[in-house]
């Protein structure tokens, strides 16, 4: 029994504990639990997939590489998940055996179809038993988020002797924990993020290659920890294209869990602030809300002129038939998928600055980019209204998606991470 390891648990689950507590306060730490206690979990103990497991492309040099997460991918709860699936895919593609595991030990049995449609085989049991079997088979490992790399990084080392580490960030978690003390004007979150920032930056320094989604990030880390190997692999968008005109759509579209803080804020925030003024001008505008929600928070947010959809499995007619999508984004960090997502798909955006950072958009040319609720009310009353503007922005969207969240930018640099020697 590794001691070391089960001390390091300990601390994660009680950071954890007060990390939540500082962004969500007791209640909202309550609610976030009985959520994920109510999401069940129907594999078997040994993992064993019920699905076809994609094999390794052919003609390329098979390797092994195990991914860990806080949790199973799911590409309709967040984009976080849409990106790591894309990323299993382009491992298939070149030849990789993907093992993955859980860091909550939880999968559903149709989470494991649809990972071994990818190359994906499911393992239960935690990652500190099964690198004590299968270290030594690996050469890389990917551990993904800052609470998994803290807690397995090391033991990772010290199992898996030749393989490559790389340290997924997905965001900096600190620099997201800062704004939202900013914001909030909160001494406890600002010691959380303090925290955050010692062990992040600490991960990024031992691990062999950090990967960022954003090139803010990416400045971030060379110049917080310069000698470390940083490569910035983003969101990763199929463009799907403009399906419906102008004239057949209508509504307001935000997509994003209320799990996290904030997308919660967001949402709160426009519907108190923005929409009012947007309804005074045209009442017949609703904003549709999608993404993970439970039952007491979604009462206590409607109101008239709102729609709260919950988890929607097939986001494409939404995305199809919205006017514009919304990103009304105060405090977090990273790259939106929200706002790639629907870009993507040929629909305008409204986002704040921080929505729109990394995402390489410019005022009027990409998207509308306001932050305070009077300017950007006139932002989504002027672009819904506005036919040429609207197509304008369309197809703006749709060529940055092209440009800069490809699938082939993804895999040059993935190639990159885990193929190029380490200095």
């Amino acid at each position: 029994m590794d001691i070391g390891w089960k001390l390091r648990r300990i601390g994660h689950l009680v950071r954890r504990l007060k990390g939540s507590i500082a962004i969500r306060g007791w209640r909202g730490t309550f609610r976030r639990a009985m959520r994920d206690r109510a999401v069940a979990s129907v594999i078997a103990h040994d993992g064993v997939a019920t699905g076809v497991l994609r094999a390794p492309a052919d003609g390329k040099q098979h390797r092994r590489i195990l991914v860990v997460e806080t949790m199973t991918p799911d590409p309709t709860r967040d984009s976080g998940s849409m990106r790591l699936c894309q990323i299993f895919a382009l491992l298939n593609a070149d030849g990789w055996h993907v093992d993955f595991i859980a860091d909550d030990d939880d999968a559903t049995a149709q989470d494991v179809v649809r990972l071994a449609a990818l190359g994906v085989q499911v393992h239960r049991g935690g990652p500190a038993s099964w690198m004590r079997e299968h270290g030594p088979t690996l050469d890389a490992i990917m551990l993904c988020r800052l609470p998994v790399a803290d807690q397995y990084l090391a033991l990772a080392r010290r199992l898996a002797p030749r393989a490559r580490i790389v340290f997924d960030t997905v965001d900096l978690h600190y620099i997201r924990e800062e704004r939202a003390a900013t914001l909030t004007l909160s001494a406890s979150l600002a010691r959380q993020a303090a925290r955050s920032r010692r062990r992040e930056l600490a991960m990024v320094e031992r691990a062999d290659v950090t990967l960022v989604v954003s090139g803010d990030e990416r400045d971030i880390l060379t110049a917080e920890t310069p000698r470390s190997r940083v490569e910035l692999v983003s969101n990763i968008h199929d463009v799907a294209g403009r399906s419906e005109p102008f004239a057949t759509r209508s509504g307001l579209l935000f997509v994003g869990g209320f799990g996290h803080p904030p997308n919660e804020d967001a949402v709160r925030w426009f519907a108190t602030h923005v929409l009012p003024r947007v309804r005074e001008r045209d009442p017949s505008i609703v904003f549709h809300v999608v993404g993970d929600i439970d039952d007491a928070t979604r009462r206590a947010i409607e109101r008239e002129g709102m729609v709260v959809h919950g988890r929607v499995e097939d986001l494409a007619p939404l995305l199809a038939s919205m006017r514009i999508s919304v990103a009304p984004l105060r405090f977090g960090a990273g790259v939106k998928g929200k706002v790639n997502q629907a870009m993507s798909h040929g629909l305008p955006v409204v986002v704040t600055t921080l929505a729109a950072e990394g995402m390489y958009l410019e005022n009027g040319v990409d998207a509308l980019i306001q932050d305070d609720a009077t300017t950007m009310a006139d932002a989504v009353d002027r672009l819904y209204h506005d036919e040429a503007l609207w197509l304008q922005l369309s197809d703006a969207g749709l060529e940055n998606v092209r440009r800069h969240f490809s699938i082939e930018r993804a895999r040059e640099v993935l190639r990159r991470a885990l193929d190029e020697p380490l200095a």
